[in-house]
């Protein structure tokens, strides 16, 4: 079990140099950081969003991390082992890297921002990945691994990879209450604030032996939490490629409320 937050990447990382090596970059590069923090100017100040800055990026790219070593222990194999595109720590950091990304198109405008954040990214991918790799051809092969993974990320585009199907949903558990408290606070109410302030706690846990090898618990405070769970987790679910592998089961303070799967 583990609960989503900022710092699970890092505790995913440490094993891996490639995985440690390629998050730095991301972190210390002054365009990524620059992208990201326009984000936020767009999503929050301009259109009192939640976070899609830097904090945002580092828990979805811990918690990809998290479900694509579920997935993988659980004997499901990687669009890119599959396809000869690479070896598994290749497919994690694609996950890793599509997740930490996927909302840079949202400094450009909220609207097609999956579409803007492919062009963005593609200016720079293959300079960061040069830096990973020696393989020449390498980092122009997952390249457009990770860039489907940005794009795949909205709820109107289906997954085509492993790999993207994990990055939308862990964009989907990003939901506990901290993340709307800006809009919040700024006097924002509508359903997504409310259903977002609801939510206490997101834990990725091993779904047991059964069909569905990984569970999402989300701890509600009332029961305005469920919309956020249906209407946004649940539809990244539901076109991640993967459905079939998850299961949601909502506490209400803790407590057993309702479990929901939708594939």
């Amino acid at each position: 079990m583990v609960v989503v937050s900022p710092t699970l990447v890092r505790q995913k990382i440490k094993k891996h140099p490639i995985l440690e090596r390629a998050f730095t970059l991301l972190e210390e590069s002054v365009e990524v950081q620059s992208y990201l923090t326009m984000a936020n100017v767009t999503a929050v100040q301009r259109l009192m969003y939640n976070d899609h800055g830097p904090v945002h990026s580092r828990i979805v790219a811990g918690s990809a991390l998290e479900i694509i070593d579920i997935l993988l222990e659980r004997g499901y194999t990687s669009s890119i082992v599959k396809d000869g595109v690479g070896d598994e720590i290749d497919s994690r950091l694609v996950a890793m890297m599509g997740a930490y990304l996927h909302d840079i198109g949202n400094s450009v405008h909220r609207r097609l921002h999956h579409i803007t954040g492919v062009a963005l990214a593609s200016r720079f991918l293959p300079r960061i990945l040069k830096k990973v790799y020696r393989d020449d051809a390498k980092p122009y092969k997952l390249t457009p691994e990770i860039l489907h993974c940005i794009l795949a990320h909205d709820e109107n585009e289906k997954a085509l990879s492993l790999e993207a199907g994990v990055s939308k949903i862990a964009d989907g558990t990003d939901m506990a209450e901290g993340r709307a408290r800006i809009p919040y606070k700024h006097g924002k109410s509508d359903i997504h604030a409310l259903s977002a302030m609801a939510i206490k706690r997101v834990e990725i846990l091993h779904g047991g032996n059964g069909a569905r090898p990984v569970k999402i618990v989300v701890d509600m405070g009332n029961e305005a939490g469920i919309f956020q769970i249906e209407q946004v987790l649940g539809l990244k679910i539901q076109t991640s490629g993967i459905a079939n592998a998850f299961e949601v089961e909502a506490l209400k303070n803790g407590l057993h409320f309702k479990t929901i799967t939708f594939g």
